[in-house]
């Protein structure tokens, strides 16, 4: 099965302007942008036939560029990045038996949460989409509740039913739980933000309006769950790391805390 990852980036985020170039710390005292470690952490996973950045800004090709990487120019108007993922198969000129949208906010995205979500998609043929999600341990379910508490929008969580399809995707921390009956082990699942995506599937997303979901949670997988196409949650571990977005510019300590504990 070929397989190719897209990492789409935009320079103009409303939450964090600039975000894929921004720099972090590295535990030799060096600085890396968010885009070239996304790009690095992409590039460990196996099985995979190439990575490209697919962005609209000049400013992030170049500096992709610039360590190596390689670029698809997508146009301006892609409004999330299942719909830059599109646009850059469609720019791609061969089509790959599968599509892996890997977050360019997530540099410490392991690279066994994207071999699982492979290994899913090739074990069930008639599976459009999936995405991986992750038990939160306590110190995980504590920072999203914390978030929440100072109005900021941190990572995005997930219900799902009995067969792993994802019922509900939310920026709120879902379920709710009594603070007083905090269960062992907690269930609550932090939305990785990854896809793996069947070429047809990326195609139907972009033939389709965005629904009022889609628009009020800016999540764009709840669009395929408002047309009814199954989103197939696969949980992954984490194996004793750590594992957060950048989504914030407080989230950068965090990071770079996490990358001196590798």
């Amino acid at each position: 099965m070929s397989t190719v990852i897209f990492i789409p980036a935009r320079y103009a985020s409303t939450r964090y302007p600039g975000k894929p170039l921004a720099t972090l710390r590295q535990p030799d005292g060096s600085e890396k942008t968010l885009i070239q470690m996304s790009w690095e952490a992409a590039s460990q996973i196996a099985g995979i036939d190439a990575v490209y950045v697919a962005t609209d800004d000049e400013r992030i090709a170049e500096a992709v560029r610039g360590f190596g990487g390689e670029v698809v120019m997508t146009a301006e108007s892609c409004e999330n990045g299942t719909a830059r993922c599109a646009d850059a198969l469609a720019k791609l000129g061969t089509e790959p038996d599968l599509v892996v949208n890997f977050q360019g906010d997530a540099p410490l995205t392991p690279p066994w949460f994207v071999e699982d979500l492979i290994a899913a998609m090739k074990a069930e043929p008639d599976m459009s989409m999936a995405t991986p999600v992750l038990r939160c341990d306590r110190d995980t379910y504590e920072a999203f509740v914390e978030d929440r508490k100072n109005g900021r929008v941190g990572g995005t969580t997930v219900v799902f039913d009995a067969e792993m399809r994802g019922l509900y995707f939310s920026k709120e921390v879902l379920p709710y739980i009594d603070p007083g009956k905090l269960p062992d082990p907690i269930p609550v699942f932090h939305h990785v933000g990854v896809y793996a995506y069947r070429p047809d599937a990326l195609r139907d997303y972009v033939s389709r309006p965005a629904c009022q979901l889609e628009n009020l949670e800016g999540l764009e997988q709840l669009r395929f769950l408002h047309a009814g196409i199954p989103v197939r949650c696969v949980e992954v571990s984490a194996r004793g790391r750590v594992f957060w977005e950048l989504n914030n510019p407080t989230d950068v300590p965090r990071i770079e805390a996490a990358l001196e504990a590798l």
